[in-house]
């Protein structure tokens, strides 16, 4: 019978509602306390998570997304006329383009044997045994043969290889490679961004390119991105985009450089769709400070045929390197998130009484008589005859759980 009477008043009081009781404790100090954190915690919650993170609204934070480039110009260098077939790589690309300012030829290379160059490890040698055949340096330009031979016509000997002659290296050291001055005018070269993203949880699409079905070829032509009078025109002078890099084009002439282009979408569509418009930013992204391979550069060949042989021109290019990266974030209202962050606010604003009984029981004096009031201790209870001696600090009114410390404790 004792567990069945268990059960049965565990089952029934399940369904009591239990609420706390409520003291009024009229101290100025807590009461300035209590009301500068509710202050506080409520101008958290309306003005950062609703109006500015817009916490009543459903996001999206991955878009879909494409990327055109093309970039545009001419150059004079000496008598020769460059376009972009001569400087672009490529012509016509994605999120990556990159234009050469800078470059290094080596001309009439061809395959054959010569020797290896004397900074690569292991390269030097005084006789055939201290070069391993067919072995292959991956530091090095190319398979050795097994002989040990003059470097050239100087005294000292390294590892004979077999690969494309003269080596770049050596063709630098005795000016057989030709640097060719930097393409200054390439400031003034212009490249095209296209993109259209796609927010597939609100079927929204949008380009960074304004429609305008009268003049809109002609705008493209002429215009150059500029933030206050151009803030459509998808077309960014390089000298433009190593200004907001805060990069000296001239260095970048020199050594090359990275540099990402971010299109930023964040897209109220609470608002008219027509108002989800793109802001640009600039960075450089590659490590510049005390390293060897800072900036960037990238090597390719010119293949000819001379008597029948082939031949190639190999070219080391140093420029600037654009990587277009695109961030997109668009939200609406929707009733789930404003519930669910309505209720975390109005529970949020309970920490304030927690704070305040906290000090109100560890630093208030008197604190005991408050303890005895918050907290009710059945082995403190008084019998029914020592009910009728004991004075009371406070009125009990009927119905009503309510009680006021204001009198008969020191505060």
């Amino acid at each position: 019978m004792g567990l069945l009477e268990f059960i049965k008043d565990y089952f029934l009081g399940f369904w009591d509602y239990e609420t706390p009781k409520v003291m009024v404790v009229k101290n100025k100090k807590l009461g300035v306390i209590y009301r500068g954190v509710q202050f506080l915690v409520i101008t958290y919650f309306i003005w950062y998570v609703f109006i500015s993170q817009k916490a009543y609204q459903d996001s999206e934070t991955r878009p879909e997304s494409s990327v055109y480039t093309k970039m545009k110009g001419t150059a004079l260098q000496g008598d020769h006329i460059l376009d972009m077939v001569e400087y672009v790589r490529p012509s016509e690309g994605g999120d990556v383009i990159s234009t050469i300012l800078r470059r290094e030829v080596t001309h009439n290379q061809r395959q054959g044997t010569c020797a290896e160059h004397f900074t690569v490890p292991s390269a030097n040698c005084s006789k055939d045994a201290d070069c391993t055949s067919r072995e292959v340096n991956f530091d090095g330009n190319g398979q050795r043969t097994g002989r040990c031979v003059p470097y050239y016509n100087q005294t000292f000997k390294t590892c004979e290889i077999q690969t494309w002659c003269p080596i770049e290296d050596y063709a630098k050291s005795v000016v057989v490679a030709f640097r060719e001055p930097a393409l200054t005018e390439a400031i003034n070269f212009t490249v095209y961004i296209k993109n259209a993203i796609h927010f597939p949880k609100f079927k929204v699409l949008r380009g960074n390119i304004k429609p305008n079905k009268r003049n809109g070829q002609k705008y493209l032509n002429k215009c150059h991105y500029n933030e206050k009078e151009h803030p459509y025109c998808p077309i960014f002078r390089l000298g433009y985009i190593a200004e907001q890099a805060r990069e000296k084009f001239s260095e970048l002439c020199r050594t090359g450089g990275v540099i990402g282009v971010f299109i930023n979408w964040k897209c109220d569509l609470d608002l008219d769709p027509s108002e989800c418009t793109p802001t640009y930013s600039f960075r450089r992204l590659d490590l510049r400070k005390n390293l060897p391979s800072s900036g960037y550069n990238f090597r390719f060949a010119k293949y000819y045929s001379k008597d029948g042989e082939e031949f190639r021109t190999l070219i080391k290019a140093f420029g600037i390197r654009l990587d277009v990266i695109v961030h997109g974030h668009a939200g609406r209202f929707s009733i789930i998130p404003t519930i669910i962050n309505t209720v975390t606010a109005m529970t949020s604003v309970g920490i304030c009484s927690i704070i305040c009984d906290w000090i109100m029981l560890t630093f208030i004096d008197k604190n005991d008589i408050y303890s005895d009031r918050k907290f009710d201790d059945d082995s403190k209870v008084p019998s029914p005859s020592q009910l009728l001696t004991v004075p009371t600090e406070f009125t009990i009114s009927y119905g009503s759980n309510h009680s006021d410390l204001s009198e008969g404790v020191a505060l």
